[in-house]
């Protein structure tokens, strides 16, 4: 048996942020529910209630809903309409498919005066001659009965004829209880015939005997019943319960290792951790770099790394991941770091035979100090002279040594010619015009 309870409701109030005490709508169907409770209690706003495709076999519990307007409680167990007449806003009630035989009892539902439109499509009944009479004229206010909408001439003939109509319901409804009390003293007794089986004989029937008898239970015919229809449900339950058993069984210590080396020795890339990694070269193509996403909280020391000339193995809590390296590394100058951001493993292995350094260009050198030479000289030209005056010379000689070697570098520099340009053809020297300064 399933029960409503508090964790159930919120489970399905996610699109209320899980606040059941504000929430409007709530869906429970196909939960296999026997029992309405606590909704009444926990869910006061609720407006829209789906318990379709359950095991409720009473309407119960739902009086203090006062704003409910819709209440589906298609393919259950109920057999009489009880219990709402003080859900005040009921709009639209769906029996779809249920055991109702008590048609009387929606007599229950004349106080519900905004009750529309009601679905009672699928009970016995709904077998009755005369019950679709029965009902206009018994709930005036419903516009519509089984999707089906009422017009005005049916409601006045319904209601000519509802005492005649009623007498005829009351003797067919009588047969029905009748028929259904001989059905429940029925399947009491079956069931307890197939009950004397005790549970050391049924440990004793092997797998082909409980084979056969679950054949025999799903060939036998019966009566569509609540109780028929509950001990299917459990059934169904049961099933699906030694098929998860089955499918979700904890491993053994039996269960096979991936092999880590083949049949000639060689290292075997394995994953047993199932981590995301990416092996990579350093630019220089000198060292090989594993990259491995560790889980970002394990423990360090959980993790052991172990490089081999050819293979690397990173153990992380018992499961494994080793690759075959595509070059022989150094295993003793290999480091292993753990980042603190990401928790990845970072593993760089040096290679034993790394490429060789490529050979600088011949001209190199040479251009490195052609270069170094220009800049000196250039910069010696181009020094600047000092004042200073040396030990034993006066200042008065420094500065005529200085005034000398200027005149000598103005001497050594050619005199520009000046070229004078002729004037054009065209050119008149008028004495009005000012010169140009």
């Amino acid at each position: 048996m399933v029960q409503i309870t508090e964790n159930v409701i919120r489970k399905r109030a996610e699109h209320n942020n899980c606040e059941i005490f504000s929430l409007e709508e709530l869906s429970l169907h196909q939960q296999d529910i026997e029992k309405i409770e606590h909704i009444e209690k926990w869910c006061r706003e609720l407006k829209i209630l789906y318990l379709q495709n359950n095991l409720i076999g009473r309407i119960e519990n739902v009086g203090r809903l006062k704003k409910l307007e819709y209440l589906n409680l298609a393919l259950n167990n109920i057999e009489k309409v009880e219990n709402l007449q003080n859900c005040e806003s009921l709009k639209k009630l769906d029996l779809t498919v249920n055991f109702v035989g008590e048609l009387t009892s929606i007599e229950s539902l004349k106080k519900n005066i905004f009750l529309e439109d009601l679905y009672l499509t699928g009970n016995p009944c709904t077998q009755f001659e005369g019950y679709q009479e029965y009902v206009i004229a018994t709930l005036p206010q419903l516009k519509w009965i089984d999707g089906h909408e009422i017009e005005k001439s049916e409601r006045i003939k319904a209601m000519q004829e509802i005492e005649e109509i009623r007498k005829s319901i009351l003797t067919q409804q009588q047969s029905y209880l009748q028929k259904r009390l001989e059905q429940k003293e029925d399947f009491e007794k079956e069931t307890k015939e197939k009950n004397q089986i005790s549970d050391s004989d049924k440990s004793e029937l092997d797998e082909e005997s409980k084979q056969k008898k679950e054949e025999e239970f799903w060939s036998e015919k019966v009566d569509y019943t609540p109780e028929s229809r509950t001990l299917i449900q459990n059934k169904l339950q049961e099933n699906r319960e030694k098929t998860a058993e089955t499918k979700f069984k904890e491993p053994t210590n039996e269960k096979r290792r991936h092999r880590l080396f083949n049949d000639e020795g060689n290292p075997m890339n394995v994953n047993e951790a199932k981590v995301d990694f990416t092996l990579t070269e350093t630019e220089d193509d000198c060292s090989l770099i594993l990259d491995v996403a560790c889980w970002k909280y394990l423990d360090t020391s959980l993790i052991d790394a172990d490089v081999q000339p050819w293979y690397v193995r990173v153990t992380m809590k018992g499961a494994i991941l080793q690759l075959v390296l595509m070059d022989e590394v150094k295993p003793d100058s290999s480091t292993a770091q753990r980042s603190q951001t990401t928790g990845h493993l970072i593993i760089t292995m040096p290679k034993l035979y790394p490429p060789p350094v490529p050979a600088k260009k011949p001209n190199e050198n040479t251009l490195g100090k052609a270069t170094e030479k220009t800049s000196t000289e250039r910069n010696s030209k181009y020094e600047r002279e000092t004042l200073e005056v040396k030990q034993g010379r006066t200042f008065f000689n420094e500065l005529a040594n200085i005034t000398r070697k200027c005149d000598k570098v103005n001497s050594a520099r050619k005199p520009v010619k000046k070229v004078e340009v002729s004037n054009s053809p065209d050119f008149v020297d008028d004495p009005d015009v000012p010169p140009l300064i």
